[in-house]
């Protein structure tokens, strides 16, 4: 005989029946990760990075410059200047005369030294005649002793104011000689200040500027982590300002010190002479540097966050891992990375950013190769 439960308790039982067939059903309609189909898996493609010898390169600006800049100025007492000789832009010569100053109150001094000298000249000759004279009568007992000294003693001291005037004369045609301003070297003729009438001073402003031989560099400033990257000999391409050709050079000097301001290094680059190639004007330079292959991937398959770039790669078990990555630039096939990969992983190459780390996706097949075409027939 069965037992009839009291109200409230039947109502217990059901509701538990109930909930236990709602909590059966629903964990028979969970699905499980692990048990999707390979079909319902996200699929990615992914590429294997290639190296490739990347040509980069360095620009820089600056001024074009004499390689060589003598500053030419007065030599001597100094003076009014007379003539001037040369213009700016004249290619001289070694020796030649730019300009000369006022010579009258030197030429007066070697006149009068000249002359000074001839009159030493006929004094010495005179003395030593004498004494030439004395000492041949000497034996005879015709002059004494000491009158044949002192006449010979006589003959040797007009013999030294020859050449003390000889001196003279020598210092004042070097003096006038100075008065002549004359290029030091062969070359191309910068800056003249030299003006008709002017005073002109030791020591004061140049009256000329000089580029030697003509030859003329780019003087230009590179920051100063780029300076290490830099060699003696390198090419450099200069383009200037309003002309259309470009100008080959090499670099000569790079700056041994860093300006502790500015964190720049001065790199100078030779050039040979052109008619275009103006001290003063603006450059642009530009080298090759750092032909060595490098790690490059797709731009679509860097990603960025709070963290820094990086890359989603596929594991061998098809799980998405997140790989830490340092880049060095772009370049004509994609982006470069110089740290964190080793070229050989698979990188997933797009839709990284649906993606989650440890999730499990599956690889697209690979494109297939295209068949050759069939020879053609003959007619």
């Amino acid at each position: 005989m069965s037992q009839v439960l009291p109200s409230p308790a039947r109502r217990i039982v059901t509701w538990a029946g109930a909930f236990a067939v709602i909590a059966v059903a629903a964990g028979c309609s969970k699905p499980q990760a692990d048990a999707l189909p390979d079909s319902a898996l996200p699929m990615v493609s992914t590429v294997v990075p290639h190296r490739a010898a990347l040509d980069n390169r360095l620009e820089f600006t600056g001024t074009i410059s004499a390689r060589y800049d003598l500053p030419i100025g007065v030599e001597g007492e100094g003076g009014r200047i007379a003539q001037v000789m040369v213009e700016a832009g004249e290619r001289v010569r070694q020796g030649q005369v730019l300009a000369r100053l006022d010579p009258s109150v030197i030429a007066a001094q070697v006149a009068s030294l000249e002359a000074s000298l001839e009159e030493a000249h006929a004094n010495a000759e005179l003395a030593l005649a004498d004494s030439r004279r004395a000492e041949a009568v000497a034996p005879a007992g015709a002059l004494s002793k000491e009158e044949v000294e002192r006449r010979r003693s006589v003959a040797a001291t007009a013999a030294a104011k020859v050449k003390v005037a000889a001196a003279q004369l020598a210092e004042a045609k070097g003096r006038l000689a100075r008065l002549d301003v004359k290029a030091p070297a062969d070359g191309v003729v910068l800056t003249r200040r030299a003006e008709i009438g002017q005073s002109a001073t030791p020591g004061g402003e140049p009256l000329f500027r000089l580029a030697k031989n003509g030859d003329v560099e780019l003087r230009g400033q590179l920051a100063e982590q780029d300076i290490p990257r830099l060699r003696v000999g390198q090419a450099v391409s200069v383009r200037v300002t309003g002309v259309d050709r470009v100008f080959e050079g090499q670099i000569w000097q790079i700056g041994a010190v860093i300006d502790p301001q500015s964190r720049l290094g001065l790199v100078r680059v030779a050039l040979k002479a052109d008619p275009d190639l103006r001290p003063g004007a603006f450059a642009r330079a530009g080298l090759s540097v750092d032909h060595d292959a490098q790690i490059v991937v797709p731009q679509t398959a860097v990603l960025s966050d709070g963290e820094g770039s990086y890359v989603f790669v596929l594991s061998d078990a098809n799980k998405v891992v997140r790989q830490p990555v340092k880049l060095a630039g772009t370049g004509a096939t994609g982006v470069i990375v110089s740290n964190g990969l080793t070229g050989e992983e698979h990188v997933i190459a797009m839709a990284g950013a649906f993606l989650r780390e440890g999730e499990t996706v599956r690889r697209a097949p690979e494109p297939a190769a295209a068949a050759p075409a069939p020879p053609a027939k003959g007619g």
